[in-house]
């Protein structure tokens, strides 16, 4: 029988840090404090909100960080 994979652990950090940088430096600052997945969205797209640890998602309006929440 297969293992089930454990999920990412997910960063101690302040997703309201990212809100007002530009796209490239908040998703480089994500990766470099260990988000496993950065997610950068257009506003209004759609999406699921299925909760995965270890995510990070930026909507991103005219290359600014205008929202930012974790899974």
């Amino acid at each position: 029988m297969a293992s089930v994979p454990s999920p990412s652990a997910q960063p101690d950090d302040s997703p309201g840090a990212y809100v007002g940088l530009a796209a490239g430096t908040a998703e480089r600052r994500a990766r470099e404090r260990g988000w496993a997945t950065v997610r950068a969205l257009p506003p209004g797209m759609v999406i699921t909100m299925e909760f995965q640890s270890g995510r990070i998602n930026f909507e991103v309006d005219a290359g600014v960080v205008r929202r930012c929440w974790t899974g």
